[in-house]
């Protein structure tokens, strides 16, 4: 994929975000009023990081799924223009699989669709669709990482293309595959769906093979910068789960905060790396 193509998914993936955020802000006046009445709908609690340590010390709060997905699709478009203009003319193979990683967080708009069907009486079809675009966006973000850490260890860059092609339609089988309960969400407001442990043990796995293959591209290429995009890729893994899992007011700070420090990681070492070929 050639410096121009590159940029031009970038300018795309900032206008997606925009466009994402502006459908939130747009419809916040309809569905904001409707969250304390979902949340004691929701058929279970999710399973962030934050409960598991605290377990039912902290309740959940009604607004906090609004928070996050805000949350979400704001770090996305910030974190795509920042991509765009720290990377503008610098050929970082690594750097366009981290941005759809970005990106792929926008899809968590797709979590209006629950508080949209009370207020329109929407058929049970439109939160089965949204929620495999949300399984969608989720598992291509996993599966950026690692397509990332595949060129640090040394995959042509021309083969782009190919891989992007090959996540798009692996995640694509997955999220359509996956048995979605139309009826039912937990406190983050995301559909319940099936063999929901296996994919969180399978996503884990993944991140901790992309951050061990970053650590080994450190040695095979003499650059102890990769150790630190490593340590990046794995604090963005934690931030995210923490921020799209949060139902309480504890995670979404901590949340937000890591996953922020690993997209710094990632991208100034990634940069240091690039910036003298």
């Amino acid at each position: 994929m050639t410096l121009s193509s590159r940029n031009y998914l970038f300018r795309a993936g900032i206008v997606v975000s925009v466009l994402t955020i502006s459908v939130i802000v747009g419809t916040s006046f309809v569905i904001l009023p409707l969250y304390p009445a979902l949340l004691p709908m929701a058929a279970r609690r999710s399973t962030d990081v934050v409960r598991f340590l605290v377990g039912n010390a902290a309740g959940s709060a009604p607004y906090i799924p609004f928070i996050t997905m805000s949350a979400a699709c704001f770090y996305a478009f910030i974190t795509m223009i920042f991509i765009y203009y720290y990377f503008e003319k610098t050929q970082a193979p690594e750097i366009l699989f981290f941005a759809l990683f970005a990106l792929s967080l926008t899809v968590e708009a797709s979590r209006i669709m629950v508080p949209l069907r009370m207020a329109y009486e929407l058929p049970t079809a439109f939160l089965v669709m949204a929620s495999r675009g949300l399984l969608f966006g989720r598992f291509f973000g996993v599966f950026s990482l690692f397509a990332a850490s595949l060129y640090a260890a040394g995959l042509e860059m021309r083969k782009q293309g190919n891989i992007l092609l090959i996540i798009a339609l692996l995640t694509l089988i997955l999220a359509i595959g996956v048995p979605i309960d139309g009826m039912s969400w937990d406190s983050t407001l995301s559909m319940i769906y099936g063999y929901s442990s296996m994919f969180r043990l399978v996503e884990t796995g993944l991140v901790l093979i992309t951050t061990i293959t970053f650590f080994v591209s450190a040695y095979s290429r003499g650059s102890g910068e990769y150790v630190f995009i490593g340590i990046g890729v794995f604090l963005v893994y934690i931030g995210r789960n923490m921020l799209l899992g949060a139902d309480t007011w504890i995670a979404p700070i901590p949340g937000m905060a890591i996953l922020i420090a690993g997209t710094w990681f990632i991208c100034s070492r990634l940069h240091r790396v690039y910036l003298w070929l």
